[in-house]
């Protein structure tokens, strides 16, 4: 039987075939001089090559899946502590699996478990440790498609310029919608502290099994909602008290210029146009992916070759699929910015209806759009 090494060498070079057979197939598909039997023939070598692939894959994810379980089976007997000599990933996993179980039992978490979580405050019982901080709320397994485009912090009190420089000139910002915004808001941007909870369901057989699957659970659920609550506030229709200005679609004074066009197409471009140069070079689109196909369908009008291009050809910009999107987001997204404050609470509570005990997690965290004329809205008009 192969090695879990090799494996992953015949997924490497199957996969690497793949790509390139894909790749050719997009080029034949899109080439008016190649024939039908070419076509063919290279979807036939690609359905080959992927049931090879499978193949090989469900080999690997289940030895992988034999030896992570031997793997931690081993770590469980030997009952590694908290010290020094114990290997540093277990070491956390098994302080975090200490602090859940801690906190849903209703006992107090010892000081060595929130020093091997890297908690450098003293007697901050209530405190979520820097490590599990930095992973629920830096690194979410859940897709938020404004992550990686949007400016991510985690410090508290934070006030930031809304223009990363200035010139030694009265006249120095170009943009008069900029100029005007800054004169009015002033040229920098505080966060504030907004309060939300996100729980984890933890079943009794869970809370008592291993460190590593208590762990992966929890911070899963907490993860999905770290994210879910990023992509709720940032694209709300009706926003929250008091959340108004987290969000992209927010009205009144401060609302984003929207602009139409007789469809959404002509609105997409019209919207990037109408953004000065300094934004529109880095410029994205979000929207969702109902209006993409829309948009693709009435271009198209038959034509299967515009179905293959890049969102970018035929936007102009990268696009972003958000669900969230309702009506499409055109801007720099590096002047969308999280925040989250220190202080994160962590807590037990119960669902009477169902009888699952929950792990509550309380943060406070703000979004701000640092400078609004950075943003454009694209909306149909009703009239042509």
């Amino acid at each position: 039987m192969k090695t879990l090494f090799e494996l992953k060498q015949d997924m490497a070079t199957i996969g690497q075939q793949l790509q390139k057979i894909e790749s050719e197939l997009a080029q034949k598909a899109v080439d008016p001089k190649a024939s039908m039997e070419d076509i063919k023939a290279l979807q036939d070598s690609k359905k080959d090559l992927q049931m090879r692939f499978d193949v090989i894959k469900e080999q690997h994810d289940t030895l992988e899946k034999e030896q992570k379980e031997k793997f931690a089976a081993q770590q469980q007997t030997k009952n590694l502590g908290l010290g020094s000599e114990a290997d540093p990933k277990q070491k956390v996993i098994k302080a975090k699996a200490e602090l859940i179980r801690s906190t849903m039992r209703q006992k107090a978490v010892s000081s060595e478990v929130f020093q091997a979580l890297g908690d450098d405050t003293t007697g901050g019982g209530k405190f979520l440790p820097k490590t599990v901080s930095n992973d629920i709320i830096m690194e979410p397994l859940a897709k938020n498609p404004l992550r990686g485009h949007s400016a991510l912090t985690n410090i508290t009190n934070l006030e930031i310029p809304k223009l990363s420089y200035t010139l030694d000139d009265d006249d120095f910002i170009a943009d008069k919608e900029t100029a005007k915004e800054l004169e009015l808001t002033g040229d920098t941007v505080s966060f504030g502290r907004y309060k939300f909870k996100v729980f984890a369901g933890v079943s009794e057989t869970v809370l008592n099994g291993t460190d590593t699957n208590l762990v992966q659970h929890v911070e899963n659920a907490l993860k999905s909602g770290v994210a879910a609550k990023e992509k709720k506030v940032a694209f709300a229709t009706t926003p929250k008290a008091g959340e108004e200005h987290m969000s992209f679609y927010q009205t009144g004074a401060n609302a984003i210029k929207r602009v139409q066009g007789v469809n959404l197409y002509k609105a997409i471009k019209a919207a990037i146009a109408d953004l000065h140069e300094d934004y529109r070079e880095n410029a994205k689109i979000f929207m969702t992916f109902a209006d993409y196909s829309e948009i693709i369908e009435d271009l198209a009008n038959g034509n299967a070759t515009l179905y293959t291009a890049q969102p970018e050809q035929v936007l102009g910009k990268p696009v972003i699929f958000a669900d969230g999107a309702v009506n499409p987001v055109v801007g720099d997204f590096s002047y969308s910015h999280f925040n989250y404050d220190i202080g994160e609470l962590f807590e037990r509570d119960k669902d009477v209806k169902t009888g699952i005990e929950q792990f509550v997690v309380t943060a406070w965290f703000d979004h701000q759009i640092k400078l609004k004329s950075a943003f454009r809205i694209a909306e149909v008009t009703s009239t042509p």
